[in-house]
């Protein structure tokens, strides 16, 4: 996937056909599927707020083109003003269409820009990181032993992966930020989804892998 950070608000990338179905995804899905093509989305923009630190905050607006090989996505994080209810783009469609060029192929599921991802809406309250041998995540786990964490453990390609959610009535937002800075201190993270992990991935433990971690190789 090709990466282009326009500015501090607006990112364009571009994602091959082939990479898209090396990632697990068919191109009916993505035009036709809704859940597919948001599952997608958010896969590719955890790569892209990888490589390129764009974060994720407020309203999305998004811009898709169909090329002949792949699909170029642009990207707006859309300013709220200080009472929290205007967005700064513009209430013209055409002024819009002139913010994000002429190209008029846009993805049947997304909504022209409409603000179809909303990131108060949907809090990501989910990770996952890679790593070689389970036995790698004793020292963390002990170190979490007593920390409500859900957590999996799967295996897929010649790798394992750890999937940890938390649950937002239990962990403040700093909550979250203190343990994944644990969890960076032992693992590295990673793109992929808990849906491409089920879907194709062994699982080693669904739930609790933390706790059985300990309790078998600990």
């Amino acid at each position: 996937m090709e990466i282009e950070r326009i500015n501090d608000n607006t990112v364009k990338f571009y994602i091959s056909y082939l990479d898209v179905e090396e990632r697990g995804f068919s191109r009916d899905e993505i035009w036709f599927n809704r859940d597919k093509s948001e599952e997608l989305f958010w896969e590719m923009m955890d790569e892209v707020n990888e490589e390129a630190d764009f974060v994720m905050e407020g309203p999305l607006w998004i811009q898709v083109q169909a090329m002949d090989k792949g699909l170029e996505v642009t990207v707006t994080r859309a300013q709220m003003t200080k009472d929290g209810q205007k967005l700064d783009l513009p209430d013209d469609i055409e002024e819009r269409r002139k913010m994000f060029g002429s190209d008029d192929t846009i993805a049947p599921d997304f909504d022209e820009f409409e603000p179809v991802f909303d990131e108060h809406a949907i809090k990501k309250l989910e990770y996952t990181f890679i790593f070689s041998e389970i036995e790698e995540l004793v020292p963390l786990a002990r170190r979490l032993e007593y920390v409500p964490i859900e957590s999996a453990i799967y295996h897929f390609e010649n790798k394992y992966y750890l999937h940890i959610s938390f649950d937002e009535l239990l962990h403040t937002e700093d909550d979250v930020k203190n343990y994944n800075s644990i969890f960076a201190e032992y693992l590295q993270g990673s793109p992929i989804t808990i849906h491409r992990l089920e879907e194709y991935g062994t699982p080693i433990f669904k739930e609790d892998a933390l706790s059985n971690v300990l309790h078998y190789f600990g």
